[in-house]
């Protein structure tokens, strides 16, 4: 063996060795996370839960001491509210919260399997030390493709450490928001939901990117705590990045609100008649 090819095979060895350990990692924590809740066939939309993401205690990210993103989500979140009451009047729409309180993590999704939801819809702004990242993103529940993806998910899992007891908390399964690994391996978690929840994370950037000032980043998975045990197509929306002057400058005005509310209705509206002739299509063949 020369000289020359030893780095080249402690690298490979070292890579290998690395997936081997989060493999083994994945299957001893999956075993220790609780089930998920049970997967319900949904024939249609009838119930929508929308998740204005933060809230009291917890602030989210700051957009330059001007507004913070607690503020944001729940100005859209009700914005978003009252269009879909007043467009589709047979839909029933709940909210994680409509005022400045706060909420456990687990209460956000728990709301929606309560209810039966068929939609469930988390509503965030994102951040980013590069004051020039700037656009919306849409995630679902998946595996994170890039260190960006991984970087706003685990921004977003920290918000369980406003818990004093997430630790002990099983509901989390010991999940540890400052490990890297952690966060990788419950991204590993598939969520059942994946196509239905991809359809309207496309509709959401596909709308809001035509009626907004602020421009697509598109659609992306990663492994959020808050969509994790919802038994339906949920998605985490990004409106944009506070740390970014043009981004929080529009999501401050209540047209910049209302237009991200907007697109996201528009999404949903569309994602309803898919639902119909699909399940039209299945009854049909019978």
């Amino acid at each position: 063996m020369t000289a020359e090819r030893m780095p080249f095979i402690t690298k490979y060895v070292l890579k290998y060795s690395r997936c081997i350990l989060v493999a083994c990692l994945s299957v001893i924590l999956m075993w220790g996370l609780p089930a998920a809740k049970t997967v319900r066939v949904s024939t249609g939309l009838r119930t929508l839960v929308i998740d204005a993401g933060h809230g009291g205690l917890d602030p989210g990210c700051n957009g330059n001491n001007e507004i913070f993103e607690k503020d944001v989500t729940l100005g859209v979140a009700l914005k978003l509210g009252k269009i879909l009451k007043d467009s589709m009047p047979g839909l029933k729409v709940l909210y994680t919260r409509t005022t400045d309180k706060t909420l456990k993590l687990w209460e956000r999704p728990n709301l929606a399997n309560d209810n039966r939801a068929d939609l469930f819809i988390s509503i965030h702004c994102n951040a980013n030390n590069n004051r020039a990242a700037a656009g919306s993103e849409t995630y679902f529940m998946g595996l994170h493709k890039s260190e960006g993806n991984l970087d706003v998910a685990k921004r977003e899992n920290a918000a369980i450490t406003y818990e004093a007891d997430y630790r002990e908390n099983s509901r989390y399964g010991g999940f540890d928001p400052e490990s890297a690994e952690g966060h990788i391996i419950f991204s590993l978690v598939q969520n059942a939901y994946m196509k239905q929840s991809l359809k309207l994370a496309s509709g959401i950037e596909t709308h809001t990117n035509k009626i907004s000032a602020i421009k697509s980043r598109g659609v992306k998975q990663a492994g959020f705590l808050v969509l994790w045990q919802t038994s339906m197509p949920s998605v985490l929306v990004e409106t944009g990045f506070l740390t970014n002057p043009t981004d929080r400058s529009y999501l401050r005005t209540t047209e910049g609100q209302q237009k991200i509310a907007l697109g996201v209705f528009r999404a949903v509206r569309d994602y309803k008649r898919y639902m119909e002739t699909v399940n039209a299509g299945v009854s049909g063949s019978r």
